[in-house]
């Protein structure tokens, strides 16, 4: 076994001791306050910087799911007996909870998910105020009254859903996890939660910490495993309410129609092919590098990636030069090196995937600006899943590579002509999550993101999200939202309640007594 693979593993190790959890690997699952092995079959992890093993561990199985339910709604309901503003105070203990645990957490989430180190500490802190944000929510969740013309007091409240299944991607594990956690038990909900298989250990390190602060035994429960086995059965238990899915489209259907067949509503956060938009007044330097950013970030392992660069057709030849040279200068290493601006992809079946659509792209026709294939210059022992940043021109809008999510350091840059070619461009496909305009004319900025059909649009801007703003797309980026006051609603019912307030009452067949 490579030797960084070695260190690898007794890196995981040694984080885990400082979490004062066990020593051992595989980390497993957490259910009902305790850490649990699966019972299915063997799951095995590849390192992504040498893509060789690093670590197995077992698939929870349908038992362990079962009984994460059923601790799930045994935690819920000692939540919801709390007062509002109880749960508000140890959210927020929870919160605090990870303060002092920052760097294991990052870099625990680092060597698994390949992730530049100062990437992972920064959604460390993103974590920590998710739960400072909603733990503000659980006290100002308030009902109002109905005037209804009748005798009656109508008054309607929020109510939890119960007990919610939440499944997460690879990408984003540890931030996605907090993402989805920290609004759902705001709302007064218990939680089992399905990271992807292959970042099983983030997540049940953030569960455990925050229950340790003081949340009930139970309210939150992760269980690791794969889709069709520990995922279907979650997504098709009895005692789930309603379903939260962030990931592929594909995925999202199957998610959708399993909550469908039991009635169950879902919220699905997935794909997406965001146009980012540059028009020839825009300041090109900040455009430049936002579309930089955008796409070349978490080597494009992100939903709301910029994959499509619009740039008008006065600049786009300058456009297409700066943004190659820039992508030339971005330093691609070792995730755990705090030089490294961009690490490996995540896994192997990814790599295969970004590959595949840039060999069938140049056999569309489209021109390689640079990038295209492994970065020179690796260390030796970088032998995994390295990608160097990729840009494509002479790309046309109906190629493959302009029309489906590609999940990985490939951005498109095409030409358009007048603002109206730009949100035509800009809509042409089935996903609509994120979009941005680079433009120095406010009227046009604002014009254009209101044509956009996306859920979140920048302007002179990319990739600015905070938990404070509703996140979410249209069509095949799915439906609900996450994060903001938006977010907490998917995790509530509303629920109306009648008191009669005559001294006589009278009750009529039908509905006739509501009408008066």
């Amino acid at each position: 076994m490579n030797p960084l693979n070695n260190q690898a593993v007794e890196r995981l190790t040694e984080l885990l001791i400082t979490l004062d959890m066990q020593a051992e690997l595989p980390l497993s699952n957490w259910v009902a306050g305790e850490l649990l092995p699966g019972q299915g079959e063997y799951i095995e992890l590849l390192n992504p910087v040498t893509g060789l093993p690093l670590v197995r561990y077992r698939d929870a199985g349908s038992t362990l799911v079962e009984r994460a339910v059923e601790a799930a709604a045994r935690g819920q309901q000692e939540w919801i007996l709390l007062t509002a503003s109880e749960r508000g105070r140890r959210m927020t203990a929870a919160a605090w909870a990870l303060r002092g645990h920052e760097e294991t957490l990052a870099q625990l989430e680092s060597v698994v998910a390949g992730k530049p180190i100062r990437d992972c500490r920064g959604e460390v802190n993103k974590v920590r105020e998710m739960f400072e944000y909603y733990a503000g929510w659980c006290d100002k969740q308030h009902g109002e009254v109905v005037p209804v013309p009748t005798s009656h007091l109508n008054y309607v409240r929020p109510v939890p859903y119960g007990v919610v299944g939440q499944i997460t991607p690879w990408n984003a594990p540890m931030f996605t996890c907090a993402w989805q956690l920290a609004p759902a038990i705001a709302a007064g909900n218990g939680v089992v939660l399905k990271p992807s298989e292959m970042t099983p250990f983030s997540s049940v390190v953030i569960a455990v910490l925050l229950e340790r602060s003081g949340l009930p035994t139970g309210l939150i429960n992760i269980v690791n495993g794969i889709g069709p086995t520990t995922g279907a059965v979650l997504t098709g238990h009895r005692g789930i309410s309603k379903l939260v899915f962030v990931g592929s489209p594909e995925s999202g259907r199957r998610i959708a129609q399993a909550g469908a067949e039991r009635l169950v509503p879902s919220v699905l956060e997935l794909g997406g092919k965001s146009a980012n938009i540059v028009f020839a007044d825009a300041r090109l330097d900040d455009a430049v590098a936002g579309a930089q950013a955008a796409i070349f970030a978490a080597a494009g392992q992100s939903c709301v990636a910029g994959s499509r660069l619009l740039v008008q057709r006065e600049v786009f030849e300058v456009v297409c030069e700066r943004l190659a040279r820039a992508a030339r200068d971005i330093t691609v290493g070792l995730p755990s090196d705090e030089a490294t601006q961009m690490g490996p992809l995540q896994n192997a079946r990814q790599y295969q995937h970004v590959s595949s659509m840039i060999e069938k792209a140049q056999q569309d026709g489209a021109r390689v600006l640079c990038g295209g294939k492994r970065p020179e210059g690796l260390p030796q022992e970088a032998e995994g899943y390295f990608l160097a940043p990729t840009v494509l021109a002479d790309v046309s809008e109906t190629m493959a590579i302009a029309q489906e999510e590609v999940f990985g350091p490939v951005v498109v840059v095409m030409p358009f002509d007048t603002e109206e070619d730009a949100v035509r461009l800009a809509n042409a496909t089935r996903f609509g999550l994120a979009g941005a305009v680079w433009t120095q004319d406010p009227a046009r900025a604002h014009r254009v993101a209101a044509q956009l059909r996306a859920g979140t649009v920048w302007i002179n801007s990319y990739k600015a999200i905070n938990v404070m703003s509703p996140f979410g797309g249209f069509g095949d980026s799915g439906f609900g939202r996450s994060s903001g006051i938006e977010g907490l609603r998917e995790y509530t019912v509303a629920q109306s309640v009648w008191v009669e307030t005559a001294t006589s009452a009278s009750v009529a067949m039908g509905y006739g007594n509501g009408v008066g």
